[in-house]
């Protein structure tokens, strides 16, 4: 029966085991009557591991659009007809203000987010750094970034202007990544994240669910995390935007999301798993329900084109269920 599995499978996890491949792959195929079981051992393994503080981060759009690369997926490709605003990056002051407001809003974490392949020859680089020195001057924001792909030397002046943990997403697992994405590969993201890691930073990489993978594929992608060693691990789940070639994808059954979320969660006791873009869209009124699935960690207010729920409305959830958000705690 699925809840023998289930239930043997988080014993083994709460002992201090491991997951395999397969009993992960298992948990895919359980009937959907006993995916509430997998929700509430999910919930005990997170609550054991990490106990009830949310990692709570806001982000901010510095430089929207024309990005050179086709990830299917996003409203900011030059190669897609996307009605979205279009600017170059903002100015030191504005970026700053935006960091001061997600602090206000009881945010732990600021990331500096820009539409672009990598930093490589970027001119605006020197002066995002600026900006990173700036914050952690004028707040108690941890600070991070997400810049795409990245050099040995970017990465060693990310970490001395003050970041603690830098943001790329994988996306999708190796094996799908091509569907998604041509003009860059997997590898690339993969040795992005491998300099992160070597310099001492914390690596901050998910992907998005919903665009068309098989359910082995997503278990593929949490192993992969998990090699990497990957230590927050954001959950996008796909809100299709017209003008991308996915606009017409079928979305995911909420059930099924959310089950997503319970094995995250098993392969990745100790990790954060991170509420990302979309869980509005694809969830409604059954959000708070992710933070009874794995969930403890959470992306507040809005994201890079699309609005979410807004940061008050995020706390009261986290109030509403015995959850306490990580503050202002620089580092």
């Amino acid at each position: 029966m699925s809840y023998d599995l289930i239930f043997n499978v988080g014993k083994k996890v709460l002992n201090g085991g491991q997951i395999s491949f397969d009993e992960a792959l298992a948990l895919t195929e359980i009937e959907e009557s006993d995916i509430p079981i997998l929700l509430g051992v999910a919930n005990k393994v997170r609550e054991t591991f990490t106990g009830n503080a949310v990692d709570t981060c806001q982000i901010v759009n510095a430089r929207s659009g024309n990005c050179s690369e086709n990830c299917k997926f996003c409203a900011q490709s030059a190669h897609h007809e996307v009605k979205i605003e279009v600017y170059p990056l903002m100015s030191e002051d504005d970026i700053v203000s935006a960091a001061k407001q997600a602090e206000a809003q009881k945010a732990g974490r600021f990331c500096i987010v820009t539409a672009g392949c990598g930093m490589d020859g970027d001119p605006d680089f020197t002066k995002i750094t600026a900006a990173i020195r700036r914050i952690g001057r004028e707040t108690s924001l941890n600070r991070c970034c997400s810049l795409g792909t990245l050099d040995t030397h970017h990465v060693a002046a990310l970490k001395e202007a003050g970041i603690s943990r830098y943001h790329h997403n994988l996306e999708a697992s190796e094996s799908y990544f091509e569907s998604i994405c041509t003009t860059h590969t997997y590898r690339e993201r993969v040795e992005t994240i491998k300099k992160v890691k070597a310099a001492g930073l914390q690596i901050c990489s998910g992907g998005i669910i919903g665009m068309g993978e098989t359910f082995r594929q997503r278990v593929e992608l949490a192993f992969a995390l998990k090699e990497l060693d990957a230590d927050s691990i954001p959950i996008n789940v796909l809100n299709p935007v017209k003008g991308t070639p996915l606009e017409n994808q079928t979305p995911l059954k909420p059930l099924a999301i959310l089950q997503t979320f319970a094995i995250f969660r098993l392969i990745l006791p100790s990790k954060i798993i991170r509420y990302a873009g979309g869980r509005e869209h694809n969830l409604g009124e059954l959000v708070p329900l992710g933070f009874l699935s794995g969930i403890n960690g959470m992306l507040m207010g809005h994201y890079l084109t699309t609005q979410g729920r807004g940061a008050d409305r995020d706390l009261d959830t986290l109030q509403n269920l015995g959850l306490q958000p990580i503050c202002n705690q620089a580092g």
